[in-house]
């Protein structure tokens, strides 16, 4: 076998395991089934072929099952819904794959054209995280945020503040939200306060509108079917979105921090969650680049925060920790916030 289909199957398996360990045994199982379909050569290794050696990072498998995903939402597979629980099947990996296989076979062009597309991680859970640094951060600046997020996809984590955070002994967010997100918060919670966002701009290389059916369906395609609370959420977001507007910009990360501009009177705040690993060595360095020179420029008048929810680990082989970081200036001092699951909830403040 060559490196690059090693490289391939090794991807498949590593995202399973991955998905497994965060809650979706479907896609863990799913994973297996279509790596185990690529070494034999059936039509999954001719779904993916040219793909064998794209980096990790642009996630692939995600982008697989997206599509497939798709199919069985808009009604294109609709023979997989039996076994979809976010269309009220129940998953039976044994029964399932077969007719997978035939889904792949007669729709082999449109999972090939998904493979194409960038993944959507319209994470709403990750609003928790985001939402308490911002929280922390306004307790000591107090006031209005300009909002900027790169890597935004449909802008849904710009209206965190819309959404009803719920935590042991307490609660924060507009009662009313059709967003709930239990268990919020844990440890050293944030201040109770409010914040006053006056401008929400999310950055995008495809960026999509939920506004519209297209966009929703694409939307929830990517979130893993078995998991029932994220796709509640993700709709409850979606009607957030149609009544809080957000500005949507197709841009590249580094290309969009270049962009920014610090204003009188207001915090401004740029935020990202799992978007570091999609970004190439080069955005990183403009990115960190562009960082430090807003930074540089901030004052007491303008300051500004690079509120962050990425990945970490201690070292080399270490385990792979979700964790919540700001930078804030004047002063640039990096602190860590926190610690939290990869989709958000529980966040553990420290």
């Amino acid at each position: 076998m060559s490196a690059s289909s090693e490289h391939l199957l090794h991807t498949l398996r590593a995202q399973g395991r991955f998905c497994g360990a965060s809650g979706s045994a479907m896609y863990d199982e799913l994973f297996e089934l279509v790596a185990s379909d690529v070494e034999a050569g059936g039509i999954f290794a001719a779904v993916l072929s040219g793909h064998q050696d794209v980096p990790s990072r642009e996630a692939v498998p995600l982008r697989l099952l997206g599509g497939l995903h798709r199919l069985v939402l808009d009604g294109r597979a609709a023979a997989l819904r039996a076994w979809y629980p976010s269309t009220g099947g129940a998953w039976d990996a044994g029964s399932a794959w077969p007719e997978i296989k035939l889904v792949a076979q007669r729709h082999a062009e449109s999972l090939r054209a998904a493979l194409e597309q960038p993944p959507q991680t319209n994470e709403v859970g990750r609003s928790a995280a985001l939402i308490g640094g911002l929280l922390r951060i306004n307790h000591e600046i107090e006031l209005p945020i300009r909002l900027f997020e790169i890597g935004s996809s449909a802008g849904l984590n710009l209206r965190a503040d819309e959404y009803h955070y719920r935590y042991g002994g307490g609660q924060w967010g507009p009662i009313d939200s059709p967003v709930l997100i239990d268990d919020a918060w844990q440890g050293r919670l944030p201040p109770a306060g409010s914040v006053r966002i006056t401008e929400r701009r999310g950055y995008d290389i495809a960026p999509v509108d939920v506004t519209g059916t297209d966009g929703e369906m694409t939307a929830l395609s990517y979130v893993w079917p078995d998991q029932s609370a994220r796709l509640e959420r993700l709709r409850g977001a979606i009607a957030v979105a149609r009544k809080v507007p957000a500005q949507l910009v197709r841009q590249s990360a580094d290309a969009a921090v270049a962009g920014l501009t610090l204003a009188d009177g207001a915090l401004t705040v740029l935020w990202h969650s799992i978007t570091w690993q999609y970004l190439s060595r080069d955005e990183r360095a403009a990115v960190r680049a562009r960082v430090n020179s807003l930074g540089e420029r901030a004052n007491f008048t303008a300051p500004f925060a690079h509120l962050t929810m990425e990945p970490a680990r201690d070292g080399p082989g270490g385990p792979l920790r979700f964790l919540v970081r700001v930078r804030r200036w004047p002063g640039g001092n990096a602190v860590v916030l926190g610690e939290c699951h990869p989709h958000g909830p529980p966040v553990n403040w420290q």
